[in-house]
């Protein structure tokens, strides 16, 4: 799930690969609220998978938003 959430941050944030891991944060990666709402709807567009906007916005790091993820693809 990791690799695909670097692929859609990459696309949509224009970010190099290198700049996401999982310990990174949102600041890190410049994922700003207008930016996390658009996450939430590639996310369900994309992967299927329902991570409203808030849950994004609390997640620390990009490793807390693959949890949320899984997290939601586990509740489809």
């Amino acid at each position: 799930m990791f690799e695909k959430l670097k692929e859609i941050l990459v696309n949509k944030l224009k970010v190099t690969p290198e700049q996401i891991t999982l310990e990174a944060t949102r600041e890190d990666i410049e994922l700003d609220s207008l930016a996390v709402v658009e996450l939430s709807l590639v996310l369900e567009n994309e992967l299927g998978v329902s991570v409203s906007d808030d849950e994004l916005l609390e997640a620390e790091t990009v490793g807390d938003m693959v949890a949320l993820i899984e997290q939601g693809s586990a509740r489809v």
